[in-house]
């Protein structure tokens, strides 16, 4: 193709995409808008980009960065390097109950358990494909565990062939401690990110990054659809959530343009042209250094209470999970050095 004609190409695409942005006064809209300011850099320039925060049933607060360390949080405020996982596709961490153990999303390697005694693979495989992209997981009542697949079809440093292709390869699966095997609950997700349990335990909320939304699942179906809409038309492509005290729901947001999401979806043309020129995805999705930072908290009936927004990325850049302890919100950002420290007011 001549290199005129695809400079041609690309200008329009971009071009496209710039007027199709979506328009801005819904956000002015929403309830207690609050910026991160006062936000506290836990260990700045120790922590190595961490995509997840988890506390445990004494207070601890854990972190797995991309360089394969779990660290903990110690009285003294100061970070430690707790347990080393040669991985570099460490994501979603969570704590159990009973014995106190974390509980790791390997891409790469599945699902994993840490404790004082090692780490150990829990699951590898489901259904005897191999378990990939594992990306977050929860711990249900009874001790089972609930993990998100973002994408059977494409490997995390393809995600965004995911979202160009626009069609549900993501799942939510089981894993049963008793039988220690894992079975899909959820197939047919728009690229399933974010898992959380609700206060009483009665269904997981799980979200939908390239859909804008998010889905409740009961655990106990009875007379219901295995899925409904918990919340969608979110302001941002919903990557992790974590429940707070109050049953509501912490949820950080991947500034998208949906207006332009929707645009690629519906044209093949697009599409090849952002297989072939991925550095294009910027046009959708920012997630770089200055990216912008939104988290929003949900009720539990779906409804937006509260935003945190710093579209400049002046105290934080593109916080990728939030978690309320003690009043205050610990964040998590795969482009930090450090875990944020947010005072709730």
């Amino acid at each position: 193709m001549p290199s005129g004609f695809m400079l041609a190409c690309l200008l329009a695409f971009t071009l496209q995409i710039f007027f199709s942005l979506p328009p801005v006064s819904s956000d002015s809209l929403l309830p207690m808008i609050s910026t991160f300011q006062g936000l506290i850099k836990l260990g700045e320039g120790v922590v190595n980009y961490p995509e997840d925060v988890a506390v445990d049933r004494n207070g601890v607060v854990y972190t797995a960065t991309r360089d394969g360390w779990i660290m903990r949080l110690q009285n003294n405020g100061t970070w430690k390097n707790w347990k080393l996982i040669h991985s570099q596709t460490l994501l979603g961490i969570t704590t159990t109950k009973e014995k106190n153990n974390l509980i790791v999303c390997d891409s790469d390697k599945g699902l994993l358990k840490v404790s004082e005694n090692g780490v150990t693979v829990l699951a590898s495989h489901v259904t005897g494909s191999k378990l990939r992209f594992a990306n977050d997981v929860i711990e249900a009542s009874d001790g089972s565990l609930y993990i998100t697949v973002s994408s059977t079809k494409f490997a995390p440093k393809a995600y965004y062939l995911d979202l160009v292709e626009g069609e549900p390869h993501g799942q939510l699966l089981r894993y049963d401690p008793s039988s220690k095997q894992v079975s899909i609950v959820l197939e047919g997700l728009y690229f399933a990110n974010g898992v959380a349990l609700s206060k009483h335990g009665d269904f997981v909320v799980v979200c939908e990054s390239w859909k804008f939304r998010c889905i409740k699942h009961w655990l106990k179906l009875g007379d219901k659809r295995d899925r409904e809409i918990f919340i969608e038309n979110l302001p941002g492509g919903p990557d992790n959530i974590n429940l707070a005290p109050d049953g509501s729901f912490w949820i950080s947001l991947i500034k998208m343009n949906s207006s332009a999401v929707e645009t690629v979806h519906s044209s093949k043309n697009r599409k090849q042209l952002l297989e072939e020129h991925p550095e294009l995805i910027n046009q959708l999705m920012s997630t770089g250094k200055g990216a912008a930072a939104k988290v929003v908290k949900v009720s539990a009936n779906g409804s937006i209470i509260r935003e945190f927004n710093d579209p400049n990325a002046k105290n934080i850049s593109f916080v990728t999970s939030a978690l309320e302890f003690q009043g205050n919100l610990y964040l998590a950002s795969i482009n930090s050095n450090f875990i944020g420290k947010l005072p709730l007011k």
